[in-house]
């Protein structure tokens, strides 16, 4: 039987025993409440033997890299555009591509060879083949790491984007960046530990690709509108400008209150407490979010190194959330149109190439000259790439369409192995021949760069044991330094 706290007497009877959900509630579940409290007491400051959930965490094992920036590229960039030059669609130029070719991807649709309208040359000392497109990008090859020998499983655009940000296509699994928060933490309490940046509005499969899963909430992505100049605009409710930070603190502490009587009486609820801690973020991002925001603050010199536009100011707010402890930034690239060019790609990804080109270079300088290269993993590519044939009636206006079975991506600083060029596609670029990378695989090296045995680093839910790489992978020792 219990006794009430107020001092009233002891109900008798049925009413005074504990019901089984009741008993089950205190038993089992007042370890919740406990770390519930020491969560709201670290917030503010006092002592506490539980952790905040983004505290700092060491990696099991040598890290080369603490932090990744990932560029998403939506819509899946042509490497026979890029990165990857294919002299045979030249020599068979508006010809269908051998039987042989076709026979060795079944995924890919028959056409006739369209070469890149692009020109290739080589830069700097490591020789590396780069598209006229990134004129700006190739004068850095000699950090970057290129692999053109990158394979996902299918060629539609959900799946693919599923597979590449969460390592699952079908189910709903936590993202890279959430993994990484789950295991390292944010070096800065005031701000999330892995944020999306996103300028032009995501549709529900798109929010999956950042979602936490059955990792606690704290560790999803923070959505980032960055189309939008004013830090107001950026970070919705950022400033309250009705309530002060010390009445909000009241509010909160109130909330807390009943929030743990609510835990005390039930079974832990993930929902309740991942909102919790999202108070508690939201109270703390009102310090540092709106200067980390604000790319104004950066000096002109820096502004014109990156140049204008959408993307340039994504690059730099991107290396300020670096500098102040985040553990993990996704830059989403392709703001009026995605990559997914079935149609006139020689201007379509022109003017992506454009928008991103002389950003994409000045985020990798302005990281190696601060001296945060080495310890930054910078990641760029899609969820697929695209076939050499053509497609569509009009040569003037001809596309690509998508392609699994072999593309490239783009990886530099963090102990990837700078100036080199990793695995092939075959001779018309249909499928990745030589030293094949897997989406798990590249996973796999990843983790391994940020400190953690892909195998071992686990999260048990449902009875099972589940991973980034799901039970396949492996690390790719060639790509790394």
């Amino acid at each position: 039987m219990t006794q009430p706290p107020d001092g009233r007497p002891a109900p008798s009877g049925v009413e005074g025993f504990l019901t089984r959900r009741e008993l089950l509630c205190r038993g089992g579940m007042g370890m919740g409440a406990l770390a519930l409290s020491g969560l709201m007491q670290q917030a503010l400051g006092q002592e506490t033997t539980v952790h905040n959930p983004l505290s700092v965490k060491s990696p099991p094992i040598a890290a080369k890299a603490k932090r990744v920036i990932h560029i998403f590229a939506n819509g899946g960039p042509s490497h026979v555009d890029t990165f990857d030059p294919k002299p045979a669609l030249d020599r068979n130029a508006g010809k269908p591509p051998p039987s042989s070719a076709l026979a060795a991807n079944a995924n890919n649709k028959a056409g006739v060879c369209y070469p890149s309208p692009f020109k290739f040359r080589k830069y700097g000392q490591s020789g590396a083949d780069v598209s006229d497109l990134f004129q700006n990008l190739g004068g850095c090859v000699d950090d970057m790491l290129i692999i053109r020998s990158m394979q996902a499983d299918d060629p539609n655009h959900e799946p693919s984007l599923l597979l590449m940000n969460c390592g699952e296509p079908r189910l709903s699994r936590p993202s890279m960046g959430s993994w990484l928060a789950y295991g390292l933490g944010s070096e800065n309490q005031n701000l999330p530990g892995f944020i999306a940046m996103c300028p032009f509005g995501y549709p529900i499969y798109q929010s999956q690709n950042w979602q936490s899963g059955f990792l606690p909430g704290i560790y999803q992505g923070t959505y980032i509108d960055s189309q939008h100049t004013e830090v107001e605009k950026l970070v919705e409710n950022v400033r309250n400008k009705r309530v002060s930070m010390r009445d909000q603190r009241e509010q909160l502490d109130l909330l807390r209150q009943l929030n743990q009587d609510y835990q005390a009486r039930r079974q832990q609820d993930a929902q309740l407490e991942a909102r919790v801690q999202s108070f508690e973020l939201a109270y703390r991002m009102q310090m540092d979010a709106l200067d980390a925001f604000d790319a104004t603050k950066e000096p002109e010199s820096i502004r014109a190194m990156y140049g204008p536009g959408v993307q340039a100011r994504q690059f730099m707010i991107a290396r300020r959330l670096l500098e102040r402890g985040v553990r993990f930034v996704q830059v989403w690239t392709g703001r009026e149109q995605p990559w997914d060019n079935h149609d006139n790609i020689e201007n379509n990804i022109g003017k992506l190439a454009r928008e991103s080109d002389q950003a994409l270079a000045a985020l990798l300088r302005d990281l190696k000259q601060r001296g945060m290269l080495d310890d930054t993993l910078v990641i760029w590519g899609g969820e697929f790439g695209r076939t050499p044939t053509a497609q569509g009636a009009n040569p003037k206006a001809w596309g690509r369409d998508h392609q699994a079975s072999g593309f490239t991506m783009w990886m530099a600083g963090g102990g990837v192995r700078a100036g080199h060029v990793h695995g092939e596609t075959d001779e018309f670029g249909f499928k990745a021949s030589k030293d094949i990378v897997h989406v798990h695989d590249l996973h796999a090296t990843i983790l391994h760069l940020m400190g953690f045995d892909h195998e071992k680093f686990t999260y048990r839910y449902a009875g099972r044991d589940f991973r980034l790489t799901d039970v396949q992978g492996h690390v790719v020792k060639e790509l790394l330094a």
